[in-house]
């Protein structure tokens, strides 16, 4: 638990790297805004095809993808990467129509997998180098943590050989992580972007990350937003995370100043453990070192 940036309580092994699964998302939608901030992508609204010419955005669904889709899940990119097609993590019906992009959210990892090889492509270089130079390294992480590919998922940029990571753990693979990382990673969140004297990543960023998905209000740019205080009740409205299973958790609360890291606790607990933090705060309890 990090008060006013100061870690005020901490409980099990706090420097264990483990998976992270889902968490995963709101590292690689970081390397995305990174992307941007340098012009590498122009404009979030610009059609994916624009940039990524591997075939995957070239069938006249998928032509229509713009990043802002890709980062929302509501893209509905059809196809099959490293082995996978889409439809074997499709949630709301495997045999279902497809929808226009942006008219319909659905949570796929195949398609998450997707646009990481998309955003490796713009980089031209390992999205866990960008990360590991742009983020980590000046937020002072631990050189403990791993970003992972599938044992098939190599493709070739530029003439060499790099690895395209996923999003999440699902057939493997994923951010591999331990929590006081995690709770540097959510502090840049809670900071706008900014540690000590440097923006590493744009505010305005951070505030298109946090901007509701329309057909998904509590979804940002692959964070979980907790509009109408709809995930969390016990939490403000303004409060947001990165997310994934195992209840595994970054959540960042900028009206009381807190970043909370929660890991393999059972998924509806996780409402509980906020409400009693909120109350040692509002008490007092969590004031100073």
């Amino acid at each position: 638990v990090l008060r006013h940036g100061y870690m005020i309580a901490e409980w099990g092994d706090t420097r264990r790297v483990d998976v992270t699964y889902s968490v995963t998302k709101s590292f690689l939608s970081a390397t995305t805004g990174l992307a941007l901030a340098e012009g590498l992508i122009r404009d979030m609204h610009d059609p994916v095809a624009d940039y990524v010419n591997d075939g995957g955005f070239d069938s006249p669904h998928n032509a229509q993808m713009t990043w802002h889709h890709l980062l929302q899940q509501t893209n509905e990119w059809e196809g099959e990467l490293f082995g996978k097609p889409d439809v074997a993590d499709r949630r709301r019906g495997r045999d279902r129509q497809l929808q226009t992009p942006g008219t319909f959210w659905e949570y796929n990892d195949v398609r998450v997998n997707r646009t990481a090889l998309a955003i490796l492509r713009v980089w031209g270089r390992s999205l866990p180098d960008v990360l590991r130079e742009r983020i980590m390294e000046p937020i002072g992480a631990s050189d403990t943590w791993e970003w992972h590919g599938y044992h098939n998922s190599d493709v070739e940029v530029n003439g060499r050989t790099i690895k395209s990571v996923s999003g999440g753990g699902h057939w493997g693979g994923g951010m591999w992580i331990n929590s006081r990382d995690q709770a540097r990673f959510g502090y840049l969140y809670l900071r706008q972007g900014r540690w000590k004297d440097e923006q590493l990543l744009p505010q305005e960023w951070i505030d298109a990350t946090t901007t509701p998905t329309e057909v998904q209000p509590t979804y940002g740019y692959m964070w979980w937003l907790n509009t109408g205080q709809e995930l969390w009740a016990s939490a403000p409205a303004s409060s947001f995370a990165a997310r994934g299973g195992g209840s595994n958790i970054v959540w960042i609360d900028p009206e009381h100043d807190l970043v909370v890291v929660i890991r393999w606790i059972t998924g509806n607990a996780v409402d509980g453990v906020l409400q009693r933090i909120l109350a040692a705060v509002r008490d007092g309890r969590g004031e100073g070192r």
